[in-house]
């Protein structure tokens, strides 16, 4: 019994100091800033869908306009990624930022003025093209940034969890923000404070020191430019050498993504697709049951659940790889999904629910692990954007084909749904054991 609490007291006393280094490497304000900065971004899909819904009186023209906006982001993520790898962050999130804010403020006008549906579609798609990607290029930072001071792979993994728990609370904040928005005054606020909070905390990211980690661009010493061979700063610190053209022309290429990390990207798209089902059974099943405002409660209580065990994650022994964590987590979503196919009543529901984001942050920051350690790091910002694009395209395909399952069929054939993507994901886990990319530890795969 002693040697339990022992045991517990120390592993509370690591998973805090862990906190504390990854803390250490970017100081106090940047993940402040960062959590605000990406706050718009939670905040928008919803809140434009339920301003255009106000002020039209159309569900079909909010639908359309929440749709060209997450096509949008989820098309133009990984270029926003790809411009930062080879432009550095500070510029491209300080330009997206501000663009982003311009295009959410016009959304608001163009929904207030009465603009047909087509152009507030276009507006829609703009505001999520132009989305500075706080989350994927924080990640990034943060990782560049304990490679830089030759921090352990524990570290590197809490610093994946600490940014993954700043999502999942952003994500369950914002919509809050929004209907609170929405039930008080008008969405078209939430949508005002969205922009103007881009517009700051974005560029207070942007313009942050620690920009500097991830800028790109080869530093090349005379041994290595007498044997052709360049080290990008990421490069340099990772020990991965870039092999570069002896003639000195030109930029160097970056590069190339090996193959493996198209099965991160699908397990991400299925966990994605996962919680989109998710989302529209719930919503079926609390609208069956007379109670359609639970609805945003039970997300919630999935989404508290999910960040609990996203930080809980920094205190997994080392010892249990990557792959391992990747297995388990799937393995967990699945088996948690399938009580939700005899799922009737409320209580059931948030139990149900809320013990299944148990599984659902430990796999995205496992997958967001696994990412890291394959990718060059010279492309680490366009594969983490590429992977949220991935999970954001995967839940809002599902939503749209679920829903209408769910509201024809009833709320088990989307939570069906949600367990078939959830399988899938695991059978991929089972099947794929991605390579770590030269220059990387394999120890943590």
């Amino acid at each position: 019994m002693g040697t339990t609490g022992t045991k517990a007291t120390t592993g509370r006393r690591g998973t805090c100091a862990a906190y504390r280094e990854v803390i250490g490497l970017t100081g106090p304000l940047l993940p402040v800033m960062s959590f605000l900065a990406r706050l718009p971004t939670a905040t928008i899909q919803f809140g434009s869908v339920l301003l255009v819904a106000r002020t039209s009186g159309s569900l079909a023209a909010a639908g359309l306009t929440g749709g060209a906006l997450a096509v949008g982001q989820v098309a133009c993520g990984p270029l926003v990624g790809r411009l930062a790898d080879r432009h550095g962050q500070r510029t491209v999130v300080l330009v997206f930022s501000l663009a982003n804010a311009v295009a959410v403020a016009g959304l608001v006008a163009g929904a207030l003025a009465g603009l047909q549906t087509a152009a507030l579609a276009v507006v829609g798609a703009a505001a999520g093209a132009t989305v500075p990607q706080i989350g994927p290029m924080a990640r990034a930072r943060l990782v560049a940034l304990a490679r830089r001071a030759g921090a352990r792979d524990s570290t590197v993994g809490a610093a994946l969890s600490f940014e993954s728990t700043l999502d999942e609370v952003s994500f369950v904040l914002g919509p809050a923000l929004v209907g609170l928005a929405a039930v008080t005054a008008h969405p078209g606020y939430a949508l005002g404070g969205a922009a103007v909070l881009v517009a700051l905390c974005g560029s207070g990211f942007a313009l942050h020191r620690t920009a500097v980690a991830t800028r790109p661009g080869p530093v090349a010493t005379s041994a290595e430019r007498r044997s052709g061979s360049v080290r990008t700063r990421a490069g340099r610190r990772n020990g991965a050498v870039t092999a570069a053209p002896t003639g000195g022309a030109g930029p160097v290429p970056p590069p190339p993504i090996p193959r493996s990390i198209h099965a991160l990207r699908a397990a991400l798209a299925l966990q994605g697709a996962m919680f989109g089902a998710c989302q529209a059974g719930i919503t079926a099943l609390t609208e069956r049951l007379g109670q359609p405002d639970q609805a945003g409660l039970v997300y919630a209580a999935m989404g508290v659940m999910s960040a609990v065990a996203g930080l809980s994650m920094a205190a997994v022994p080392a010892r249990l790889g990557l792959t391992v964590r990747w297995r388990a987590a799937t393995a967990a979503a699945f088996l948690l999904s399938l009580p939700l196919l005899w799922t009737e009543g409320l209580p059931a529901l948030y139990a149900t629910v809320t013990v299944l984001g148990v599984a659902y942050a430990p796999h995205l920051i496992t997958v967001f692990g696994l990412t890291e350690r394959v990718v060059p790091p010279a492309r680490l910002s366009e594969a983490m954007a590429f992977a949220t694009s991935a999970l954001v395209g995967g839940q809002a395909l599902a939503l749209a084909v679920t829903g209408r399952l769910a509201e024809s069929y009833g709320p088990v054939t989307a939570f069906g749904a949600a367990s078939l993507a959830a399988a899938l994901a695991c059978a991929i886990a089972l099947t794929v054991r991605p390579a770590s990319y030269p220059g990387r530890t394999a120890t943590s795969l």
